[in-house]
């Protein structure tokens, strides 16, 4: 297969295109321009040299008569070499001819016109005379045209070179100008797993390239911070996953060490079953954040009156804060397309995180308003406030805020939050969380198209 053009050779190669055009057309136009110029000079040429011959013949009815003038003819074309002189009578035979080789010349109309004979050029013009007779100068022009051959060559050859040197040295110039490319090039390909930390220096590139080099740098940064977060996520699953796993392997083993009655084995399968209900729920979890970071999680949208939605969830959770002595309170109304299912699962997860972390006698407030840009719905509760630090952390998978609650918290496994923003972002919305003053708000955002 034939092997691509480089982009200097291109660039090179469009140079010399256009310089070949451009020198060619200028050539051509030049040696036009001199073609119309000599010819222009002939004609003033013999004119002026037609007038003085006409006033030298003037009267002139025979041959005879022209014998008389011939010496004053000849006198003044031996001060013009160059020009050959033809006199014809009214019947259109030639009376005198200064070169043997114009007896073959044609009659001419009175009119410049070129006529060769033999290896020479002329160029001819005539004018009638006295009783009928014409009077036809020619002049050679035979150095002419070999002038405008010989710069017809140079024109071609000049076009060859110029071709040549704009190739070579427009290939020259787009390597030198391409060089942060090559560079680009050097870096991109030195990036893998092991070496995200690669970056494009913004040093010595050219305007065009600066926009290239800052996405290729926030594409690194972007693959960089992702491929850390999977490696967390990887290592926070594998953690996860190694806590249940390792309590059904060790109650297993301890039951099946030695023959037990039957209320036992029982209670081990029972226990057993708690933990697989655990994984269970955690990997159906992970199927729901997968589905929804791809696109594919299915809403069925209809028009739910929030108001309503959220006092039906206070009032399900109203007997567990009635348990933790959290006052529970619902305000404002709106309406928004979403679908029912998802949207409660979200606020479930929310509102089960305020009641767990608000202490006696707290309080959590649910309100929604309808705003100029979408709907807003807000889960506030009192208690702790989240570091700010952490606050860009809380939606990721795993992560919880207080490590000393990641073990023997089976129910928790840090996935909630992040299910959450997926519903709200698969319903077009945002969320975020604000955590000062003594409160925590988490607020969730959706478009007034979805209002």
């Amino acid at each position: 297969m034939m092997r691509r053009l480089s982009l200097a050779s291109r660039v090179g190669l469009l140079f010399a295109a256009c310089t070949a055009g451009v020198s060619l057309l200028a050539g051509v136009l030049f040696s036009r321009a001199s073609e119309a110029h000599f010819v222009e000079l002939d004609r003033q040429l013999l004119e002026g040299k037609l007038q003085v011959f006409a006033e030298l013949l003037q009267g002139v009815d025979s041959p005879a008569a022209l014998a008389a003038r011939r010496p004053q003819l000849q006198l003044e074309l031996d001060r013009h070499p160059d020009l050959a002189l033809r006199i014809e009578g009214a019947d259109g035979q030639a009376w005198f001819t200064s070169q043997p080789l114009l007896a073959g010349l044609p009659a001419s109309p009175e009119q410049l016109r070129t006529w060769r004979s033999g290896t020479t050029d002329f160029r001819a013009l005539s004018t009638p005379l006295d009783h009928g007779n014409r009077l036809t100068l020619l002049v050679d022009i035979t150095h002419h045209q070999h002038f405008l051959a010989r710069m017809q060559r140079l024109i071609w050859l000049t076009v060859g070179l110029s071709a040549l040197a704009t190739a070579l040295l427009g290939a020259w110039a787009a390597r030198r100008g391409l060089a942060p490319l090559r560079r680009m090039a050097e870096v991109t390909r030195a990036v893998s797993a092991s070496s995200l930390t690669a970056r494009l220096t913004d040093q010595q590139v050219p305007a065009e390239l600066a926009e290239l080099s800052e996405a290729l740098n926030a594409m690194l940064a972007r693959l960089e911070d992702a491929f850390a977060r999977l490696s967390a996520f990887s290592a926070d699953i594998a953690h996860e996953l190694r806590t249940p796993l390792s309590n059904l392997l060790t109650q297993t083993q301890v039951i099946l060490s030695q023959p037990r009655g039957l209320e036992d084995y029982r209670e081990a399968l029972h226990s057993n079953l708690e933990e697989l209900q655990h994984l269970a729920q955690m990997v159906n979890d992970m199927l729901l954040l997968a589905k929804a970071e791809h696109g594919l999680l299915p809403t069925r949208r209809e028009s739910l009156a929030l108001g309503e939605e959220l006092q039906a969830l206070a009032d399900y959770f109203a007997p567990l804060a009635e348990d933790r002595a959290v006052t529970l309170s619902v305000a404002g109304t709106a309406h928004l397309r979403a679908d029912r299912g998802l949207l409660r699962r979200a606020l479930s997860n929310l509102l089960d995180n305020a009641l767990r972390f608000t202490p006696a006698g707290g309080e959590v407030l649910l309100t929604v308003e309808t705003k100029p840009q979408g709907v807003c719905l807000t889960v506030a509760n009192q208690g702790a406030e989240i570091p700010a630090a952490q606050l860009p952390r809380l939606f990721d998978r795993f992560f919880r805020a207080d490590p000393a609650r990641r073990e023997g918290q089976a129910e928790h496994a840090g996935l909630g939050l992040a299910i959450t923003r997926s519903i709200v972002r698969a319903h077009g919305g945002e969320i975020r969380c604000e955590s000062a003053a003594g409160w925590t708000r988490f607020i969730l955002e959706f478009p007034t198209a979805h209002a």
